[in-house]
């Protein structure tokens, strides 16, 4: 017996959980099926992806156990807006709904959001979205560099995507003339079709299995369990305003985010007012990003493991002046809004440093993304994206970890794989020793990776960064890590800027160690030795940051 009857449906705690983990079971093969058939290495390797199963009045259920944090605070968001322009009347089974809107969609671009209505017999009963990062859509490319949203590329608004589950040849071809690398995007395309077709059948046999006539009443389940567990845990911190300021490093000089967070009960409001204003570059963040980022810091703080849902975000409100840099409009661009985004749960975490110590992370040395666009030595045409990460900022008694991104969570493509792709050399990967901001719990070290050109071509490189002048913070006594540069040749470059890099030429990109948490002097001498015989850290740094004498 999978229900027990009063006013209102429910689940016992048993059946509850069954069903939620089958759910989640669900999305997890729609993941596998997408990343099985996709071409580009962005999907494939490094998992820039999401899926997300829906019930019929738009409410995340499930999600993909793999799965970029921030598309799961936007596509709820994305789905209201295409069920405005499509209402669900109108749609037939093996339609798919898609755009890459940055104001609809994930904040830019480069994100497609593709939707499939599931059906059972003739009733709309829910939806499965998969959004993944394109290796490309036109324009510049994927970079920071655009002047004006209409300098990044083609730029769809809400349509139907697909008919009876195959794609519309206009939209094909009109995508085909122009993106670099048609063979490897539109194969994307295709991979998001079929992954949504593969996950609406198997959400009707799950239904049929369990003798489930609708989602509504699991979907009613699992919202309700989780924003129960959430305002339990917003209600163990203690009310009142909390507020934090930081500089980060725009494209003509510092910026300044703020951001207040305000406690009461079991509900929680942020606001970004005292952000600096919206720049000529593409490192704008539209309001759906900065939304997410928000709604991901207080998981993070407070019901981490819990599976993500709409109901676990109901007592969290956030809000951003129009036209700050976390609230951009068009046609300001947004190519490069990760590179700004990521840094919202810092801020956020030092804002509740004081009201809840025990939980929060130090800041991250954040991940740091470079798109390549040029000709292999066979011919080919080459668009796609290099991947590394900075060190992972420490929570109290753990050391953050080394080279693991955050807040974000791609996945490093192989050298191998890398090398045969593109044509170029990583001449060497290796650990910064030292870069680890020092603390009871030490930052995680960053890492310097060397590619050179061995194309035969000059190609071009969008460089993504920060932390090249504000380094990743410690708090409570900790200490920042060692910040980001980019050289060419041996001489630094913008972090954020566009070059070409000729034959033979080498670009260095040394990755910004994470934020250590507590005072140096009280680690452990054990983790310290430790620290040494790994090369995390040198015996001089070992002398100067821990005062450590062997």
């Amino acid at each position: 017996m999978f229900r027990t009857e009063s006013t209102m449906t429910r689940f016992d705690a048993v059946s509850l959980s069954i069903l939620w983990d089958r759910m989640v079971a669900i999305a997890d093969e729609i993941v596998s099926t997408l990343v099985r058939t996709s071409f580009s290495t962005i999907v494939r390797d490094s998992y820039d992806l999401s899926v997300v199963i829906l019930d019929a009045k738009g409410r995340l259920m499930a999600q993909g156990t793999y799965a970029v944090p921030v598309f799961i605070g936007t596509a709820p968001r994305t789905l209201a807006y295409m069920l405005e322009r499509f209402p669900p009347e109108t749609l037939r089974p093996g339609d798919v709904i898609a755009t890459n809107d940055p104001w609809i969609g994930t904040g830019h671009m480069f994100d497609i959001s593709m939707m499939r209505p599931v059906f059972k017999g003739n009733h709309l009963v829910g939806y499965t979205m998969s959004i993944t990062h394109l290796p490309d859509i036109g324009g510049l490319g994927f970079g920071a560099a655009a002047r004006e949203i209409y300098h990044e590329g083609l730029r769809l608004p809400i349509c139907r995507f697909a008919r009876d589950g195959v794609m519309d040849p206009f939209l094909e071809e009109l995508i085909r003339t122009n993106v670099r690398v048609p063979e490897q995007t539109i194969g994307d395309l295709m991979a998001n079709i079929a992954c949504n077709e593969v996950g609406g059948p198997m959400v009707t046999a799950f239904m049929d299995e369990y003798g489930l006539d609708t989602l509504e009443d699991l979907s009613d389940s699992i919202g309700d369990y989780s924003e129960r567990v959430m305002r339990a845990r917003l209600a163990q911190i203690t009310d009142g305003r909390y507020e934090n300021l930081i500089q980060i490093e725009g494209t003509e000089g510092p910026i300044p985010m703020a951001c207040s967070v305000d406690i009461r009960g079991s509900e929680v409001s942020i606001n970004f007012a005292g952000t600096g204003g919206c720049v000529q570059r593409g490192i704008n963040v539209p309001f759906c990003y900065t939304n997410a980022m928000s709604l991901y810091a207080m998981k993070c703080l407070t019901i981490p493991s819990l599976p993500n849902n709409s109901g676990a975000v109901r007592p969290i409100s956030v809000s951003a002046p129009e036209g700050c840099l976390l609230n951009a409009r068009p046609p300001f661009p947004t190519g490069g809004r990760h590179a700004i985004g990521h840094f919202i749960p810092g801020l956020i975490f030092g804002a509740l440093s004081k009201a809840a110590p025990d939980k929060i992370q130090a800041d991250c040395g954040m991940m740091d993304l470079m798109t390549v666009q040029g000709t292999h030595r066979d011919g080919r045409g080459i668009s796609t994206i290099y991947f590394a990460s900075g060190g992972f900022g420490a929570l109290q008694a753990h050391d953050g970890g080394d080279c693991v991104p955050g807040p974000s969570n791609m996945a490093v493509v192989p050298v191998e794989v890398w090398e045969t792709i593109t044509g170029t050399t990583i001449e060497g990967k290796s650990f910064v020793p030292d870069s680890g901001g020092p603390g009871t719990a030490r930052g995680g070290v960053g890492q310097e990776v060397v590619i050179r050109n061995d194309t035969g071509h000059p190609m071009t490189i969008f460089c993504m960064a920060n932390r090249t002048e504000f380094p990743a913070l410690g708090y409570l006594g900790g200490k920042p890590g060692a910040r980001r540069v980019h050289e060419i040749n041996g001489k630094e470059i913008d972090a954020k800027g566009s070059y070409i890099l000729n034959p033979g030429d080498r670009i260095s990109m040394v990755e910004a160690g994470g934020g250590g948490i507590g005072n140096p002097d009280d680690r452990d001498k054990a983790n310290i030795e430790r620290d040494i015989a790994l090369g995390r850290v040198t015996p001089e740094g070992a002398a100067r940051d821990y005062r450590y004498q062997g």
